[in-house]
């Protein structure tokens, strides 16, 4: 089946963590060329999310940055800003298959997301024939409207206390995918910001993990404090799916590593 058509539980992402298998997925947030795209896959990635909420990235770049990821075999995911549901059709029709929905606290808010994501009579999403999303081909409307329905995955993101004692409702909501966890917001918002390893948190993952399990719906827990803190958050039933990476901690490592290089050489040169 070609990439366009396929469903969300054909998804090699969404069948993978189900599976319980790692997939690797890189942050595009400071990035505007779709060559980080083509690096990132020939680093062996399987994923890239484009941060809407963190960046002020265009959506035409949204666009190129997705259709040259689906080209190299790549899901293209992307987090939309905080309440702006309105964006999701526009970046679904430029070729986005994975939404990430933060600060969803409800399950109505969750029904919401849901609708704005998929075609009627399973949502509310405008009608548009011609998309990236099927390489621009006509499709009989029927046809084309139940693959676009089973292609997108959605992630509602849980940010908050009140969303986790609403997560029994909100994982029961059909539509949903996906349930993220994102820990640093979830942090600040319990007023130990940072304290990503505390047995409160724990504690909070124990129980999204459990409905996410009851309801058939993975688990991704992102704000991690390190590869250790990942494995323990596997062994307790999130799904293995890595943040990897974020292109602006990229950026800024690197950076940081060869100043102090050539600091180093610089010095050492004076000296002699």
């Amino acid at each position: 089946m070609p990439t366009q058509l396929r469903s969300a539980t054909g998804s090699s992402i969404l069948a993978r963590l189900r599976d319980r298998q790692p997939c690797y997925a890189l942050g595009i947030r400071t990035a505007r060329s779709v060559d980080f795209v083509r690096m990132a896959a020939t680093s062996g990635y399987d994923t890239i999310w484009i941060d809407l909420e963190h960046s002020t990235i265009p959506l035409d770049t949204v666009a190129q940055m997705a259709a040259t990821a689906r080209d190299l075999g790549m899901e293209p995911w992307a987090r939309v800003p905080e309440g702006d549901f309105g964006v999701i059709g526009r970046i679904l029709d430029g070729g986005i298959t994975g939404l990430i929905v933060p600060q969803i606290e409800t399950a109505d808010a969750a029904r919401k997301a849901a609708s704005y994501c998929r075609y009627p009579p399973d949502g509310g999403r405008s009608q548009n024939a011609l998309t990236s999303a099927f390489g621009f081909r006509r499709l009989p409307g029927r046809e084309r409207v139940e693959a676009a329905n089973r292609a997108v995955v959605l992630q509602v993101l849980l940010e908050t206390r009140e969303a986790i004692d609403n997560v029994e409702e909100i994982a029961a909501v059909e539509g949903v995918d996906v349930i993220g966890l994102g820990l640093n917001d979830l942090s600040s918002h319990l007023g130990i910001l940072g304290d990503v390893r505390s047995e409160t948190i724990t504690a909070l993952c124990r129980k999204v993990i459990a409905a996410g399990q009851r309801h058939g719906k993975p688990v991704v827990i992102g704000g991690l404090a390190g590869p250790e803190h990942y494995a323990e958050l596997v062994d307790l039933g999130a799904a293995p799916y890595v943040f990897a990476a974020i292109d602006t901690d990229l950026f800024v490592d690197i950076l940081d590593q060869r100043i102090s290089r050539w600091r180093n050489a610089t010095s050492e040169k004076s000296t002699t």
